[in-house]
């Protein structure tokens, strides 16, 4: 294969610790499926999930990547290293930390290159020296790229996740016409604040509103039970995971983004993209999607998200809702347009390093 061909089909694996429900997952899930549409030839490798039947034309590869335990890491390193050796690899992708020592050392086995794509603002620690090993890292925000800085040594890319065409469109809700309907959906874990809309939204029970949270993970029994004890079972609706969330996004009247840390919400993403009306908490990244920043996000605390709750059940028509920007979101076919001219990069970097062409 001549790398030096601006365009070239390439053999990529992809390593995730597994393929259920989260950002991550539909972030490789559309990279890979896109990848595969363009005639590269792809394999994923993860402890397996649902959405591993959304894959098309892609090699699954069910490996222990999940495990925090150096001997597993090792076990799991040195089959796809034997894997990326018998189908002439040519790239090694990394998602996630423990993944990205799986892929430094496959590729040390294989000599095979490895990128890895920073999904979130990881603490700076031992746990990242794989990073500054790689040999391109991609950062889903800017965000992360700059948090990364000190840890990165070689190439480094923005790349913001891209999002599928809508099937759908948002069935415009204004809350003086309707109960405010409220949604979330994301996977149920604390660093997705729902909690602290909970108890936002504890006192605002005399307003007409509800909220639909679609989404499952560990902390699901414990939001319901806090649900449960805030008086709100017939207002806060649980539906776990849906094949469907733009759906659920498409008949609600408001957004709710409440995370504590991101690295990009994909959910945001795909509310700004249909253009439904958004609340969300002031972190980094999603400052980067402001398009109006006069209109201000919210702190990540109980007392400021129940102050604009009040505001939007009350003023109804009256409050203006954060501006956002649709165009510094892409599709998936120029995310993945863009993850191949790293790939070009580090193989062409590779083989000047090397002198060697496969």
């Amino acid at each position: 294969m001549d790398h030096g061909n601006v365009e070239h089909d390439v053999n990529i694996i992809h390593i995730l610790p597994e393929f259920d429900e989260g950002g991550v997952e539909r972030h490789v899930l559309w990279l890979a499926n896109e990848l595969a549409a363009m005639g590269h030839d792809v394999t994923v490798v993860s402890a397996g999930g649902k959405l591993e039947a959304w894959l098309k034309g892609v090699t699954i590869v069910h490996l222990p990547v999940h495990r925090k335990n150096p001997l597993t890491a090792l076990y799991s390193a040195v089959r796809i290293a034997r894997i990326a050796k018998r189908e002439k690899t040519d790239i090694l992708h990394a998602h996630s930390r423990v993944p990205a020592w799986i892929a430094w050392w496959a590729s040390r086995l294989s000599r095979k290159p490895f990128v890895l794509t920073a999904h979130a603002v990881y603490r700076l620690n031992r746990a990242l020296i794989p990073f500054s090993r790689a040999d391109c890292v991609i950062c889903v925000s800017e965000t992360v790229r700059s948090h990364l800085l000190s840890v990165i040594r070689g190439p480094s890319a923005t790349i913001l996740n891209g999002l599928q065409p809508l099937e759908v469109a948002w069935e415009k809700k204004e809350c003086s016409e309707t109960v405010a309907r409220f949604l979330f959906v994301g996977r149920l874990t604390k660093g997705k604040g729902l909690h602290i809309v909970l108890e936002a939204l504890g006192e605002l029970s005399r307003y007409d509103w509800t909220l639909d949270v679609v989404g499952d993970g560990p902390q699901r029994s414990e939001l319901e039970e806090q649900a449960q004890q805030l008086s709100l079972t017939d207002k806060v609706l649980f539906h776990g995971f849906q094949d469907n969330p733009d759906v659920w996004m498409s008949k609600c009247s408001c957004f709710l983004f409440p995370s504590l840390e991101e690295g990009m919400g994909l959910t945001l993403m795909r509310a700004v993209q249909m253009g439904v009306p958004a609340l969300a908490s002031d972190i980094p990244p999603v400052r980067e999607l402001l398009l109006d920043s006069t209109l201000p996000l919210i702190p990540p605390t109980v007392s400021e998200w129940r102050k604009v709750l009040s505001r939007v059940v009350s003023e109804k028509k009256g409050f203006l809702f954060p501006s956002f920007s649709k165009e510094k979101i892409l599709s998936t076919q120029e995310m993945t347009r863009k993850v191949l001219d790293c790939y070009y990069a580090v193989l062409r970097n590779n083989e000047e390093r090397t002198g060697v062409t496969e």
